[in-house]
């Protein structure tokens, strides 16, 4: 049985569970084929993580996680998965990669977003929705350059799904600074604690515009029926999407070897050979 873990929880909705579970068999399965140790299922909660008695620590040993077995077994903790010494594969999103999780992890590849609208190849983007209105929803551009519709959304209430989130927040802060705005144009801002969330929230009342990554809306608008209440006014710019990581000790063979197995099921936007991290702001 394997000691490693494995885990897609970024897009892992419960409509879908059975999709993401596929998705992991065919990545096993071809994992395997190139002899690496990988895990019979994915983790989807703290119990599931391996425990490290004395907490998770760097390569200079300095304590960067606790224990996954001191946390609430029934919870999910992405940032205890991403830091675990057992991560054989992941998905993280580059907002937390810039604020300090690409130190402890390694990039293996970028997958595509090419069936999505505002997807091309290893870019996403984030398709800004506020209540619907009777007119129609914005296109993303052929471009991929932003679309912010100021007049619109100056005054308004924003709602974010987590602070290190590049396509809830970080993508939308750099379009802004890009135009000489900020986040200081809306009236107010608000955590929802995810893009589903944020949706409802739009729908409900209780906030009234944000950003939700464009393969987060394609689900939305698939199970999600606030989603029939709101609209796309806008898109943020394109940028890399949500990268598939492993963790800091995984052999440079075996991530050769998960790079070719990825490449060869065709699931990658490109196959990452550095991490490119920009900047914070």
């Amino acid at each position: 049985m394997s000691k490693l873990v494995a885990a897609l929880p970024m897009y892992d909705w419960p409509e879908v569970r059975g999709d993401v579970d596929a998705q992991w068999v065919r990545l096993r399965d071809a994992f395997r084929q190139k002899g690496i140790d990988a895990p019979e299922a994915m983790v989807r909660s703290n119990r599931d993580l391996p425990p490290v008695p004395g907490g998770i620590r760097d390569g200079a040993g300095k304590l960067i996680a606790p224990d996954p077995a001191t946390l609430p077994p029934d919870e999910f903790d992405f940032h205890q998965l991403w830091l675990s010494p057992a991560l054989l594969f992941g998905q993280t999103c580059w907002g937390p990669m810039e604020l300090g999780l690409a130190r402890h992890v390694q990039v293996i590849a970028q997958p595509s977003y090419d069936e999505f609208e505002g997807g091309q190849g290893e870019l996403y983007s984030s398709a800004l929705v506020m209540l619907a209105d009777g007119g129609p929803s914005v296109l993303s551009p052929d471009d991929g350059k932003a679309v912010i519709p100021l007049d619109l959304i100056r005054g308004k209430r924003f709602t974010f799904n987590n602070p290190d989130s590049m396509s809830g927040l970080l993508g939308l802060t750099r379009d802004l600074e890009a135009i000489g705005e900020g986040l200081d144009i809306f009236a107010s801002r608000s955590e929802s604690g995810g893009h589903r969330s944020s949706i409802v929230a739009i729908a409900e009342g209780r906030a009234d515009i944000a950003a939700i990554d464009c393969q987060s809306w394609a689900l939305a608008q698939r199970f999600e029926p606030a989603a029939r209440q709101v609209k796309v006014v806008g898109w943020t710019a394109r940028r890399k999407g949500l990268p598939f990581i492993t963790a800091r000790t995984t052999s440079p063979d075996v991530i050769a070897s998960m790079r070719e197995a990825i490449a060869e099921l065709g699931l990658e936007g490109s196959v990452a050979k550095q991490p490119v991290v920009e900047r914070v702001g």
